[in-house]
């Protein structure tokens, strides 16, 4: 280890100027500390673009900034993230642009998980247990709202992103700021309180609850169990806006969308007005262009409708229902004669055979009727009549009267 500086460098009638001792205490902290080991935890973790990473380590009493560049960062077999409790190797360096001082990291590895992260994470899996965090809970974030609620530090970046962003997509929204604290102790407390003062007086139709980017620490009310309850509580729906895209905090568990920053949030909750009025001209233009069809088509149509045409157009549809009425009618005839074909031959037969049955038809055939003359009784049985009685012939035409003379029962004459 470098030996420091001889008090006799610095003496108490010299005025240094800033980078003078600037480079003493960068010749002091470099020259002292040309290798060191810490275990502390990551914090406000900033990949940069180039492949460097920087980050911050703490413990919960200090902090040192530090750099890993991108030639030791591509070594690395795990990626990364605030709360991660590492240990690493390095040489201390003072920034002297910035007048602070850092580690520049040649080694790191996991050494476990860091108390704010493991706090967090065991509340994660607690309130999801609950089911707070489960879809069917969501809330659709309505397609045109009156009125975005804001509830955010009044003061921040965050806030004036989401108000260029609102006026830029639709000045016809109005945006309500609540005013929160979004770091420190007060902080949750505070975002608690907008959240159900907008629900209490029904102030908007979306909420968006959020801020900026920061440390873990910084971020640390939005995981607040009693911040994370009363979002999920809400009956206005809620976008959860919380840091940068690769920020996260448990209230985007239980909001109804997670947005990755402010900036998207608003562009989430607010429709682009040209869209819209794109949307409801093309909508126009179809149902112009539809309404100019149909017409067009009546049109045609109401052509085709003169008194030629008309007939025409009767007489098709006159025809067929003709030609059905006269096969009806020809069909009807066929039965109805032959019906009466087969009526006229039964009352023929009937006829013929009451003909048959006639007495005067056996008469006209030769045939007569013999009865006694004094009883008119027929006369069936030639032995039965005495010689002598006086009988009646009765033949087909006319009457003659007769004496028996003689019988003969064999009936010979």
């Amino acid at each position: 280890m470098t030996d420091f500086i001889d008090n006799n460098t610095i003496k108490d009638d010299n005025v240094y100027t800033v980078s003078q001792l600037t480079g003493l205490i960068k010749t002091m902290l470099e020259g002292t500390f040309p290798s060191v080991q810490l275990k502390g935890e990551i914090s406000n973790f900033r990949p940069n673009t180039s492949g460097h990473l920087y980050f911050v380590l703490k413990d919960n009493d200090a902090q040192i900034s530090a750099v890993m560049f991108r030639g030791r960062a591509a070594a690395l077999s795990f990626v990364p993230k605030d709360g991660m409790l590492v240990q690493v190797t390095g040489a201390i360096s003072v920034y002297a642009l910035r007048g602070n001082y850092q580690i520049i990291i040649n080694a790191m590895s996991k050494a476990g998980t860091g108390d704010i992260m493991e706090m967090i994470e065991e509340r994660k899996k607690r309130l999801a247990a609950e089911g707070l965090f489960d879809q069917e809970r969501k809330k659709k974030i309505p397609f045109l709202p009156k009125t975005v609620g804001v509830i955010t530090s009044p003061t921040g970046a965050a806030l004036r992103d989401i108000l260029q962003i609102s006026k830029r997509r639709n000045d016809k929204v109005n945006v309500t700021i609540l005013p929160a604290l979004v770091q420190g102790e007060d902080a949750a407390q505070s975002i608690t309180k907008m959240i159900k003062i907008a629900n209490k007086y029904d102030m908007c139709d979306v909420l968006i609850v959020g801020r900026g980017g920061g440390s873990l620490e910084d971020l640390l009310p939005f995981s607040d169990e009693t911040v994370v309850r009363t979002i999920a509580d809400s009956d206005i729906p809620v976008i959860s806006a919380v840091g940068h895209e690769i920020d996260w905090a448990l209230s985007d568990f239980a909001a109804d969308v997670r947005a990755p920053t402010p900036s998207a949030a608003a562009e989430l909750a607010i429709p682009l007005k040209q869209d819209i009025q794109d949307t409801l001209a093309e909508v126009k233009r179809n149902l112009h262009d539809n309404m100019q069809s149909r017409i067009s088509n009546l049109r045609l149509m109401l052509k085709t409708f003169t008194p030629e045409n008309m007939e025409l157009q009767f007489r098709s549809i006159e025809q067929p229902y003709l030609m059905r009425f006269d096969a009806a009618k020809k069909l009807l005839e066929q039965n109805m004669t032959m019906l009466l074909k087969e009526k006229r031959s039964t009352i023929q037969t009937f006829r013929q055979a009451l003909e048959n049955c006639n007495p005067q038809s056996i008469f006209d055939r030769g045939y007569s009727m013999v009865t006694i003359a004094a009883t008119g009784a027929v006369i069936r049985n030639a032995q039965e009549i005495p010689i002598g009685t006086a009988i009646c012939i009765k033949p087909s035409q006319g009457m003659l009267t007769a004496t028996v003379t003689d019988t003969n029962s064999n009936g010979n004459s």
